[in-house]
């Protein structure tokens, strides 16, 4: 199973962050799945690469590269796939990943995230979408498009379940196990309907 993750490059977030992203690294590695993620070597991204790292997995980095041109790129990775831009970058990350987990993390996760639901909507992504809720994070966001974005009617109502919520790294593989896969027909009902 390839897993793409989603994560921050900030070393100055709550170290609870990154403890908690090399310990989802070395627990995809010792189930045997392969890592996917943005290539960096700093903050939780780096952190879930060496997890898996060290616990003998194989680690793929996309990395854009203006950031290899800055020496973000992470040197100890299986492979590291360079690309023109952060639009390929998220292309590929998203290709042929089985799953793809979110950790906390900024505007560029969140942008990653967001790509990754609006394309399981339209039925172009059809795999488990995690949210891994390391010091409780998600909850704001999920309040957020319940009460106003699927309330609104900006979404409908399944849609719910287009993301999962895993309260520690134990919970993703189970959650993404549990998952039912996405309707092929989410077309039919991508479009928000009326009351």
């Amino acid at each position: 199973m390839r897993v793409c993750v989603y994560a921050a490059s900030s070393d100055h977030a709550n170290p609870e962050y990154t403890a908690q992203a090399y310990r989802l690294g070395m627990l995809l590695a010792h189930a045997g799945c392969e890592l996917v993620y943005g290539g960096g070597s700093r903050g939780s991204m780096g952190a879930v690469a060496n997890g898996a790292l060290a616990a003998g997995g194989q680690v793929i980095g996309i990395l854009p590269r203006f950031m290899a041109d800055l020496e973000w790129g992470h040197p100890g990775l299986t492979r590291l796939e360079l690309v023109e831009d952060m639009r390929e970058r998220k292309h590929r990350l998203l290709t042929g990943s089985d799953a793809v987990v979110a950790l906390p993390g900024g505007c560029g996760t969140l942008e990653e995230l967001f790509e990754a639901i609006t394309l399981k909507r339209l039925g172009l992504y059809l795999n488990p979408i995690i949210l891994m809720n390391t010091r409780d994070y998600w909850p704001p966001l999920l309040r957020f498009m319940q009460e106003q974005v699927i309330d609104e009617h900006f979404m409908n109502p399944e849609h719910r379940d287009i993301w999962s919520l895993a309260q520690t790294p134990e919970d993703v593989l189970p959650t993404i196990a549990a998952v039912p896969r996405w309707s092929e027909n989410a077309r039919d009902f991508a479009a928000v309907r009326g009351n």
